[in-house]
């Protein structure tokens, strides 16, 4: 059932409505002008609005306006005796879900509301899937060392400027991707990430670039490189420092040009990516061994973001620990088991020389082989993968 909102200055026609559409199950409410139809869409809730074109004093064009101001989501179906192809026209550039004449054609009507309830429901879907991904995502603590990270990130994702995020194994350089992206007006477009070190050298042009059908043995049919793929979105480069230099030189000239060419094609295509790329490695130590470009190193560290090691941030282990426990628990099905004080303060002990990542294992290997609390003692126990 979807609750729908009629806006009509003809009685019979909101009285016909609301007989079918609350026959249909719906929950339907009546408004016969602009004014009140506004203050009750800002105060309803709605699913699906319908609403006549002519109307006195504000036309239904005027309505969708505002209605299109409050919320951009809501499916605004207009309707008209006096419609053409121009209104019609009109009425879709300003927003409207779709456009139908009168007298109305009750089968199409009711197909197009749901339609528009489908749209509905999937907009609402894809926002709690983002929110538990974003949760998934989150970037957790708030010592000195992650905040001045979380403040970099909200002056640089706004931007299209290049990011090289520096840091050890670990420590999450994928969730400050992650978050420039999410944060910047490319969200909406796809975030596209490749794993330069697991990808062969003689392969990597081809998963970057793409390639033409026959360009090489196995080249079977044409493919989109990762560059077209996130066209109009965002690029992660990660661990690029295990880029060969071959494909340093085509990523360079991607940087310069915007544009690409596929393996086994000599024509250009254009591309608006943003790159964002990540390394372990110290690259002006690769660049002096001559294993990296020095100038491919400047166009993508236009800003560079250290991402600090957990030991340098052990204030941040509580709320880690909170997060892991309640996001490991809620993906095996269990109950959140709590952890005590003194365990807390015997996991800031540990030397965490795989970051992040080895502190999730550890709190994942606790919850499975602890009691409802996990204690101090567990923790000396099971913190070590090769415990007694």
């Amino acid at each position: 059932m979807s609750k729908i909102l009629v806006i009509d200055d003809e009685r019979a026609i909101r009285n016909t409505l609301k007989e079918i559409l609350e026959f249909e199950k719906h929950e339907v409410d009546l408004a016969e002008e602009g004014m009140s139809a506004i203050e009750m869409f800002k105060a309803g809730n709605y699913d699906v609005v319908l609403c006549d074109i002519k109307m006195p004093q504000m036309d239904g064009i005027e309505v969708l306006d505002k209605l299109q101001e409050h919320s951009s989501e809501t499916p605004v179906i207009m309707i008209s005796g006096h419609g053409n192809i121009d209104t019609a026209v009109d009425a879709i550039k300003k927003g409207a879900y779709d456009f139908i004449e009168k007298p109305l054609d009750l089968n199409r009507l009711l197909i197009t509301i749901r339609n528009a309830t489908d749209k509905t429901t999937l907009i609402q879907e894809t926002k709690i899937l983002k929110k538990k991904v974003n949760k998934t995502y989150d970037i957790i603590g708030d010592s000195t060392a992650i905040s001045k990270v979380k403040d970099i990130i909200d002056k640089v994702a706004p931007t299209n400027s290049r990011v090289l995020i520096t840091g050890s194994n670990g420590t999450g350089k994928e969730l400050v991707a992650r978050w420039l992206h999410e944060k910047s007006n490319r969200s909406d477009m796809p975030f596209v990430e490749v794993n330069c070190a697991a990808i062969p050298s003689e392969l990597i042009e081809s998963e970057l670039f793409g390639h033409e059908k026959g360009a090489f043995t196995s080249a079977i049919k044409q493919r989109k490189g990762k560059f077209e793929q996130a066209d109009a979105g965002t690029l992660f480069l990660d661990e690029i420092g295990d880029m060969s230099l071959s494909a340093q030189a085509k990523v360079l000239r991607a940087l310069q040009e915007n544009k690409v060419s596929r393996v086994g094609s000599d024509k250009d295509i254009e591309v608006n990516v943003r790159v964002i790329a990540a390394t372990n490695k110290n690259l002006q130590k690769e660049i002096e061994a001559g294993h990296f470009r020095e100038d491919l190193y400047h166009r993508l560290s236009v800003i560079i973001i250290h991402v600090p090691c957990l030991n340098d941030r052990v204030e941040d282990i509580p709320a880690l620990a909170d997060h892991f426990i309640e996001l490991i628990c809620s993906e095996h099905g269990m109950p959140k088991k709590t952890i005590s004080p003194k365990a807390i303060e015997e996991l800031k002990k540990i030397k965490w020389t795989g970051n992040i990542r080895e502190f999730r294992n550890v709190i994942e290997r606790l919850i499975i082989l602890c009691n409802k609390e996990i204690t101090d003692q567990d923790v000396k126990t099971f913190a070590n993968p090769v415990f007694q």
